[in-house]
């Protein structure tokens, strides 16, 4: 992995993405997102000044060669994308799928792209498209 796209290692920063953080579907890959500058921690490792990215795929998907492939074109998509799309203090998890394997490395990329800007932490995004309100109507505070 290139020195660019700082990565996830421990299960429990995977853990608190899945939990906390904001999630996408496309068709090549899962993208978990948490910002971590909105909760403070006791580990220190909260508001860091460059985003990290962990990288995952399920035994659903194949056999050993098949994930480690799949963990593969995930990291080179990463490490096109992120740098130039994903913000600083953020943690990125980009989960393999069997679309994963299938789709063609610029769809894939296509599809990184459109899900930085579906969860809402894409570099440079105009304003809020619910203008401050949530899924609900209500007003964010």
């Amino acid at each position: 992995m290139s020195p660019t796209v700082p990565r996830l290692k421990r299960r429990a920063d995977f853990l608190k993405v899945a939990r906390k953080g904001h999630k996408w579907a496309a068709p090549g890959l899962v993208l978990q997102a948490f910002d971590r500058t909105t909760v403070g921690t006791a580990d220190g490792d909260a508001a860091g000044p460059d985003f990290r990215a962990g990288f995952t795929v399920t035994r659903k998907v194949g056999n050993a060669v098949v994930r480690n492939r799949a963990r593969r074109r995930l990291k080179a998509a990463a490490e096109q994308v992120l740098p130039e799309c994903a913000k600083a203090g953020h943690d990125y998890v980009l989960i393999g799928r069997q679309g994963t394997l299938d789709r063609a490395f610029p769809a894939l990329i296509g599809d990184l792209r459109t899900a930085l800007e579906r969860v809402g932490t894409r570099k440079n995004r105009g304003g809020n498209s619910r203008n401050g309100r949530d899924r609900r109507g209500k007003a964010e505070l």
